[in-house]
């Protein structure tokens, strides 16, 4: 039971009865604001800019799900760069590294500080997905997320294959390599 238990609060969910301090401190709809400016910071980091759109948002029971869809092509040529812009952002916020998958489908796995899980999965035809898992938190309702999308949203549709070219994160060879500095 003791291990139950502990193993529940690791995972930011309290027993019944019980609450963690995160659950006094947030509920789910200040979980969802949080993780929108997760999303929010990363996006901001992507240089160039890419076109992307609302996904998904899940309610948990305690918890929530938010998710945004690429719409701009990020080649396979350019995925690696694409991927190491979110690392290196990711990594300069605090984040810290959960799993990397280097298949044909590359994901990079995080978690906040404050225990929110991040992820971006980059699918075969060059569409990157984010999502945003928070830790477990006091029940409350929860609002559409306020950001603007760039490009159509698809929210609560279904989301068609990114097809929006950029000159740099569509282009079918690697990025150039930036000279070596001068001594």
């Amino acid at each position: 039971m003791v291990l139950v238990a502990g193993a529940l609060l690791l995972a930011g969910c309290g027993t019944s009865g019980g609450s963690t301090e995160r659950e006094v401190e947030m509920d789910m709809q200040d979980a969802a604001v949080r993780a929108d400016e997760i999303l929010d910071g990363t996006f901001a980091a992507i240089k160039p800019p890419v076109h992307w759109t609302h996904d998904e948002s899940v309610e948990g029971g305690c918890d929530v799900q938010r998710s945004r869809a690429v719409m701009t092509i990020i080649s396979e040529e350019r995925r690696g760069s694409f991927l190491g812009v979110i690392e290196r952002y990711w990594e300069s916020q605090g984040y810290k590294q959960l799993a990397v998958n280097r298949t044909k489908s590359p994901a990079l796995y995080y978690r906040t500080p404050d225990e929110f899980n991040v992820r971006v999965l980059v699918g075969s035809n060059g569409q990157a997905f984010f999502e945003v898992a928070t830790p477990c938190v006091n029940a409350s309702k929860v609002s559409p997320p306020k950001a603007e999308t760039v490009g159509p949203n698809y929210a609560g549709k279904e989301i068609p294959f990114p097809d929006v070219k950029s000159d740099f994160w569509s282009a079918k060879s690697a990025p150039p390599s930036s000279p070596a500095p001068r001594t």
